[in-house]
Order: structure tokens, then C-alpha cells, then sequence
């Protein structure tokens, strides 16, 4: 069925701008999925590269910080040339860099090969995320937070997997095997045509023609300003999960005395919430305005947040379930009101928050790692506790139609 609608042409752009087109957004999505599953056995297999390569806390949030800035650098510059340029095979592109990588990794005998491998998937990263958001965007038939929700899905949704998947084919059997995650790089390569098929028949001359206008309920100062609120609350989500991502695991095995095997489960666990709460935050913010869900999601993880490093192990698990419900239908919300703001610039706003939340994740894995070294990974948890009290700000971002 699925292959049937892409391979279809619709009849006017009239009717594709008038309906969801569901098989083109589950499919970019799952995309997302093996993109995202890539990028998550990185920290996934964190345990076992410190032990087999002797690394400090220190040297784990550098790792985390090469693979994140250059998912993150380069991201708003694809962005902004897919705007003007579309490259309706760029995802595939991104996923040959992927493999690449991950292959590296599998076989990497040296720190400073890790750092070369990891940096590889962050170009397949950044390469993948700024012209996928705009093939959502693009099907989603005017339900831009149903879609963008379904393609974070996708995404974090392989960032649960990660780590069930390294507890299962990594964590038992050495680094090697890593290299079977390459095949979710073919399998991305794969779909990735087929959607570019459907995008260059079918949307790319309208993406085109997109202009580069600001929403006409705001000024320009008020966009400049709103956009700052939006990188502060990125950057307290991004960093609280880069805390969470690096470090969750050796915060279990340390307080709670876990097997690596048994820390990635709980991670998974923590990933699977993330997954199922971003499922809710952009449907939530088409029906009642993206501004209230952002604030409830950033700042109602507070409570919770601030419990965890205090709670057993029980409770610390129902803890990190309600975090990431809560705080992962913030992202959803935060691309679209943003691409709201600067409708003209869908490309360059996807790479922009997309970017920035990779690299604000590895500037704070790698001061917390630092941090973590210094004083202890219990600490760092403890200090992670305050950021999504940086959601008070929220209520400075000015109201537009259907927010």
C-alpha cells in the first residue's frame, strides 16, 4: 500500500496541500527511527568503551561533544542551502555517512579513532535532519505538529532501541558488533530513495518556490527575541537529556550497584517514555497552542527532575518515566512554532533547532563529564535537577494565531 501512494502522483497541488500524506510521513519517520538508532548506541556503548580503552568521565562527554557538534555545526547550513537548492536524495547521503561511521566505531582501536567514528554519524546526522523535517512538513496536509510529532517518533523511538539493542547484540559480545547497526544505515539508504523519488515528483517544485517572510503577528524584533526564548529552553531540555543519555547508566550502576546490561534496560526504559511523550506534544499543541505545551513540558518536568537523585531504585525509575513523558513533547512544539515564526524558512529553522539541540547535548555531556570527574556522577544529577526551571521563561513568548 505504501509503495503504491509514493509512486502515485496527485492529481493537483491543490489536493496535496489539503490532506496528510500518511504513507510519506510513516516513512520519512521510520527513517528517523534507524537515523536515530544509530546515533543512540553511541552513548549506549559508553560502559563498555570506558573500560576496554581506560576513558575518564572526561574523555566520554568529548566523545559525546565531536559526535554532537558536527550533527550540530553543520546542520543550519544544510538547512539554509536546501531552502534555495532542494536535494531530494540528501537523506540518502546522509545515511552512506552513517555507515561509514558506524563501521569505524565497530572497528575502532584508538581514542581519536572513536572521535573520527562518532564524528562521521554526526555528519550523516546533520546531513539526514533539515530536508527530512521539511518532507514532514510537507506531507503533513497542514497538521504540522501531528506531523512533526510523528516524525520525532520516529526518532526517538530509535533512540529507545539503541539501547536495548547494545544491551542485547554489543554489551554481551565486544565492539565488534557494533557493525550490525550498519544494516539500519542500508535499510535508511533504501526508504531514503523511494521518498526522494515522491519529493522530487512531487514537492520539491513547490519548495522551490518558498519565500523567506516572518509571520505577519509579529516584528522582527519580537521574532529575534522569541527565537533566543526557544535556544534557552532547547538548551535546558538538550542538556538535562545529554546528562541523562551519557551518564543515566553509571548513575544506576554507582548508586544501585546494576550491570551494565541491567543500567541499559533502564535507559530503554527512560528512551521508551521519551519516545511515547512526543507523541502527544504536537497533536496537544495544534488543539491547544504550542506555547502552553511548551511550558508545561519544560517546566513541569521540575518537580520530578528535582526527586530523582533522592529516590530508590523503584522510585527512581517511575521518576525518569514521568521526565521523559513530560519533557520530550517540548521539541515538537518549539520546531513548529519556530518554522510558524519564519514560515519562508523551513530548512534553515529544522536545521537550526535540530543543530542546536545536538550541540547544546554535547557542550553538556562534556562539562558534565568534567564535572563528574571532579565530584562524582551522583552530583551531576544533582545539578541536572535545576535546568527545566529555565521554563519560567516561556511565558515571554508572544501568542500567535492557532498558539
Amino acid at each position: 500500500m505504501m509503495s503504491n501512494s509514493i509512486s502515485q502522483p496527485l492529481s493537483t497541488a491543490t489536493q496535496q496541500a489539503q490532506r496528510t500524506i500518511y504513507p510519506i510521513l510513516l516513512a520519512v519517520s521510520f527513517a528517523h527511527l534507524l537515523n536515530d538508532t544509530m546515533q543512540a548506541v553511541i552513548a549506549s556503548v559508553y560502559p563498555l568503551l570506558k573500560v576496554d580503552f581506560h576513558l575518564s568521565f572526561a574523555q566520554i562527554g568529548l566523545v559525546t561533544l565531536a559526535y554532537q557538534l558536527t550533527a550540530s555545526l553543520l546542520q543550519p547550513f544544510v538547512g539554509l542551502y536546501t531552502d534555495k537548492h532542494p536535494k531530494p536524495f540528501s537523506i540518502a547521503v546522509g545515511m552512506i555517512f552513517s555507515f561509514v561511521g558506524i563501521m569505524a566505531l565497530a572497528w575502532a582501536s584508538s581514542f581519536g579513532w572513536i572521535l573520527f567514528a562518532v564524528s562521521l554519524i554526526g555528519i550523516g546526522s546533520s546531513i539526514f535532519h533539515p530536508e527530512s523535517s521539511r518532507i514532514a512538513y510537507l506531507s503533513s496536509g497542514g497538521k504540522r505538529g501531528l506531523a512533526q510529532s510523528v516524525f520525532q517518533l520516529g526518532g526517538n523511538s530509535g533512540s529507545a532501541l539503541g539501547p536495548l539493542l547494545a544491551a542485547l547484540i554489543v554489551a554481551p559480545f565486544g565492539q565488534h558488533n557494533l557493525m550490525w547497526f550498519s544494516v539500519a544505515a542500508l535499510l535508511g539508504g533504501v526508504l531514503a530513495i523511494t521518498i526522494g523519488k515522491w519529493y522530487k515528483g512531487h514537492a520539491l517544485p513547490k519548495t522551490a518556490k518558498t519565500g523567506s517572510s516572518i509571520n505577519p503577528l509579529v516584528t522582527r524584533n519580537q521574532v529575534i527575541f522569541s527565537l533566543v526564548i526557544l535556544l534557552l529552553l532547547i538548551f535546558s531540555k538538550y542538556v538535562y537529556l545529554a546528562g541523562m543519555t551519557s551518564y543515566y547508566t553509571f548513575f544506576l550502576m554507582d548508586k544501585f550497584g546494576l550491570t551494565i546490561q541491567d543500567a541499559q534496560v533502564h535507559l530503554f526504559i527512560f528512551s521508551a517514555a521519551v519516545a511515547i511523550g512526543t507523541v502527544a506534544g504536537g497533536p496537544l499543541g495544534d488543539r491547544f497552542g504550542r506555547k502552553y505545551i511548551i511550558w508545561i513540558s519544560i517546566l513541569g518536568a521540575a518537580p520530578f527532575t528535582l526527586l530523582l537523585p533522592y529516590a530508590d531504585l523503584f522510585w527512581t525509575t517511575i521518576l525518569s518515566i514521568c521526565i521523559g513523558l513530560i519533557i520530550s513533547s517540548a521539541f515538537s512544539a518549539i520546531v513548529v512554532y519556530a518554522q510558524e515564526l519564519v514560515p519562508g524558512k523551513v530548512g534553515l529553522i529544522a536545521g537550526l533547532f535540530f543543530g542546536l539541540s545536538f550541540g547544546m547535548g554535547g557542550l553538556g555531556s562534556a562539562l558534565l563529564g568534567s564535572l563528574a570527574d571532579q565530584t562524582s556522577v551522583s552530583y551531576v544529577f544533582h545539578v541536572c535537577a535545576f535546568l527545566p526551571l529555565i521554563g519560567i521563561i516561556t511565558s515571554f513568548l508572544p501568542k500567535l494565531k492557532h498558539n
